[in-house]
């Protein structure tokens, strides 16, 4: 829907009582505020819905009175509401003279001025990419925090730890590490994904196939078809909302963390990504290393030059780097490679028409905000370009091995990624101003983004670990 009037009508035809705004906030979580569908007219496209930027994570609390505004494209009928809503997103305006301005540290400004940037330097005028979501569904979780009582509990029905319980047994249960594919009955949650590949093609984000993953406690996976950076920015935060909610209708619940069980798959989000100019692809040279164009190679010279710098971004938790461990899929090595899963940037080999010519980045996961880490991910790609940073002259690759298998003292020459949140933020701290360019991130963003991370880190270093007490109780 383009135009006011067209919401209104369709409001009307689907007896529409509330609509909802959902703004994102420093982390990358949806709040939001609603309004009776009366109160929707001109003066709200015009001046917006005002409200407190400080509660957000971002500005000052002396300077936070903003304003949210509308997209009207992005109205859609929210399924997880008893009360018929019409659910928006939207941009966010610092209040100014003689008219509103875009806020730059908004997550979706960002990521729109990382788009604006790339057709500025001429490089290309599309960014398209595509995330891989993978998450567990769990039967129930609790967890603790208090002083006397630290810890936490996952249940999954399928999972192997229940082979022996008598109540809702049947015998068909996942082993450790091998749900990947599974079918039913041993497939329990198989449904549950239809419905939320369902829910977001009614949303508009369109599926491209769903499946059982590795983790045999109900590690799931849904992939989505490939689209324009800022959009697809959009349609995560949507594929979040929908796979949380639909979980929950269930009686279920899921996470996206990225290591939610000891000893099991990591949940990553893998990103798919390509450039387009002038409806022509930029990645694609039938004559190179995976006919990969040169300014697709300087490309991933970008990623790989900033990886360590990017995970403070694509990898804002501490949970991140309980996922990126040698001995699963995630990477830990910076190189490039075709059809090896082990390097952080995977040629897909089954990509191979002009259009379809990509990679992919394998470190990032679903903690991140997606506006900051499409957008970074784009900046570092972009100066990549600018600086023709050969990937395979810096000696990255390509690794057409199992990187897993390598003997030690081979792995040691190799680049890694951060071990810990820390250390992506001490590399975020020295090596940010290809985030800079172009105005996309503020420097006060990064400021902020780091100071909060590190805090969150310095808080839980300070909290004792149940595996300590199992370690050095006795001692």
């Amino acid at each position: 829907m383009k135009t006011l009037n067209e919401v209104l009508d369709f409001c009307k035809e689907n007896e529409v009582a509330i609509v909802d705004f959902k703004m994102t906030d420093l982390d990358g979580r949806w709040r939001h505020l609603s309004i009776p569908v009366e109160r929707l007219n001109e003066d709200t496209m015009e001046f917006g819905i005002g409200f407190d930027g400080s509660n957000y994570g971002y500005a000052a609390v002396e300077n936070s009175d903003m304003v949210f505004v509308p997209d009207l494209d992005s109205a859609v009928l929210d399924p997880y509401c008893e009360i018929p809503t019409l659910s928006m997103i939207g941009d966010v305006m610092v209040i100014d003279r003689p008219s509103n301005r875009p806020f730059d540290q908004y997550p979706r400004n960002v990521a729109k001025r990382a788009a604006e940037y790339m057709k500025e330097t001429g490089v290309a005028d599309e960014m398209i990419i595509g995330p891989e979501y993978e998450f567990y569904v769990f039967d129930g979780i609790s967890y603790s925090t208090k002083p006397d009582d630290m810890g936490y509990m996952i249940d999954a029905c399928q999972a192997e730890w229940n082979s022996a319980e008598e109540n809702n047994n049947n015998g068909y249960i996942v082993p450790h590490h091998g749900g990947y594919h599974t079918a039913l009955p041993m497939d329990i949650n198989n449904d549950l994904r239809s419905k939320m590949a369902l829910d977001l093609e009614d949303w508009g984000v369109k599926v491209k196939y769903h499946h059982a993953e590795v983790g045999g406690c109900g590690q799931l996976e849904i992939e989505v078809e490939l689209d324009e950076m800022t959009k697809m920015a959009d349609n995560t935060m949507v594929a979040k909302y929908v796979i949380k909610n639909s979980a929950a209708e269930e009686g279920c619940t899921a996470t996206l963390m990225p290591k939610p069980v000891a000893g099991e798959a990591g949940s990553g989000m893998h990103v798919h990504m390509l450039l387009m100019k002038d409806g022509q692809p930029v990645f694609y040279d039938p004559d190179n290393y995976a006919q990969l164009s040169d300014t697709a190679m300087y490309f991933i010279g970008g990623l790989l030059t900033h990886a360590a710098s990017l995970c403070a971004i694509t990898n804002p938790s501490t949970n991140s780097y309980k996922r990126l461990i040698p001995g699963f899929e995630a990477p830990v090595t910076i190189g490039y490679a075709m059809a090896n899963r082990s390097a952080v940037i995977r040629i897909p080999a089954y990509a191979k028409s002009p259009k379809n010519k990509r990679f992919e980045l394998r470190n990032p996961d679903a903690t991140c905000n997606p506006y900051y880490a499409y957008a970074a991910i784009l900046m570092a790609g972009l100066d990549g370009i600018e600086k023709k940073i050969d990937p395979h002259a810096n000696g990255w690759g390509p690794f057409d091995f199992n990187l897993f298998d390598l003997p030690e003292e081979e792995k040691k020459k190799l680049g890694g990624l951060p071990k810990t949140l820390d250390e992506a933020l001490d590399a975020l701290e020295a090596d940010h101003d290809y985030l800079l360019k172009g105005g996309v991130f503020p420097q006060a963003l990064l400021d902020i983004w780091i100071k909060k991370h590190r805090a969150e880190s310095a808080k839980i270093s300070r909290i004792p670990h149940p595996m300590e007490f199992a370690m050095y109780y006795d001692l």
